[in-house]
Formats: structure tokens, sequence, C-alpha cells
């Protein structure tokens, strides 16, 4: 389980998945759109998604290749309860900011 959430948890897993969401992507479109990703690391990221399910990747047969990469149905399914998570962050960012703010005065 916890290499799952590791997984989910990772900011380029996220950042990726939300790229994905209305549409195919190819790798350089993707590595273009995902700001400061490594090519190395959005490969290995990439791989990871497809091999736990949540994307699928197709080489149309051209010269040279061409790869896309799509959400799955579980893919989708990751994004849209990132999507919460996300909206919860901001609903109480300032919150949790005057939170911290008056912690760390008193200690």
């Amino acid at each position: 389980m916890l290499q799952i959430l590791t997984l989910v948890g990772d900011k380029w897993t996220i950042l990726v998945i939300g790229q994905l969401r209305d549409r195919t992507l190819r790798f350089s479109e993707l590595h273009r759109v995902v700001t400061g990703i490594s090519q190395r690391m959005l490969t290995r990221t990439l791989r990871q998604l497809e091999r736990d399910g949540l994307l699928t990747r197709t080489v149309h047969p051209s010269v040279p290749p061409r790869v896309e990469y799509a959400l799955t149905q579980l893919g989708t399914t990751l994004l849209e309860s990132a999507t919460m998570l996300a909206a919860w962050a901001a609903t109480h960012r300032q919150e949790i900011i005057d939170r911290r703010r008056r912690f760390d005065g008193t200690c």
C-alpha cells in the first residue's frame, strides 16, 4: 500500500495525469507542458504509470515512430481523487497558513 501511496503522492505523477485529462499527448508534448520535468524523469514516470495501468502507450508505425499516451479508466479515477484533494487544499490554504504562523510564533 505504501508503494501505491508514494506513486500517487508524487508531484510528477499528478502533473502528468493532469495534462492527460482531456487529450492524448506525445512524449515531446508532455515534456513541454509539464514544466520542470527532465526527459529522464518523464520517461520513468510514464513507464511507472503504464506499469500500474493508469495510462496507455500507443506506438504508431511511422518514421520516426509516433508514441502517444492517454489515461485509462483507472487513471481517470485517480485524477478525480487528485482534483478533489487540490480543491480541498485551495479551500483551506489560508487557514493552514494562518495556523502555521500561529504555531511557529508560539514554539
